[in-house]
């Protein structure tokens, strides 16, 4: 079955409008990129959609009552339900440093989620 997808590229300010031509379930043509990095993205945002995660964690003696964190790579968009499940499970404790990886290959995606800022621990 041919189905047709239009996108609005968001690798850069262009927004390129590109369409995407699938058949069973396969890209088959994309037109209207102008970059390697549009028809990637085009590609990749039609058969399974990625984004890299933010959230906050509980943090116990921090000197706010939540810690911001992120993956540091993209990861499947059909698993954020499933990470956003797992991070409200986390609690650490203070001190923490921006960059400190909170949890290594987060839900086997490679993508290790890392705090987005530092922490210290309340006096």
């Amino acid at each position: 079955m041919k189905e047709t997808k239009n996108l609005i590229c968001v690798n850069c300010p262009k927004g390129c409008r590109i369409t995407v031509t699938l058949e069973d379930g396969k890209v088959t043509d994309i037109k209207g990129y102008t970059c390697e990095k549009g028809k990637n993205y085009a590609a990749q945002e039609t058969i399974r959609p990625m984004r890299v995660l933010t959230s906050t964690i509980r943090i116990n003696n921090g000197t706010l009552a939540v810690l911001p964190v992120i993956t540091n790579k993209e990861i499947p968009l059909d698993l954020c339900e499933e990470a956003m499940d797992e991070i409200r499970k986390i609690v650490v404790d203070a001190p923490v440093s921006v960059d400190d990886v909170i949890v290594k290959d987060f839900l086997h995606t490679g993508a290790d989620l890392v705090a987005s800022r530092s922490m210290n621990r309340k006096a």
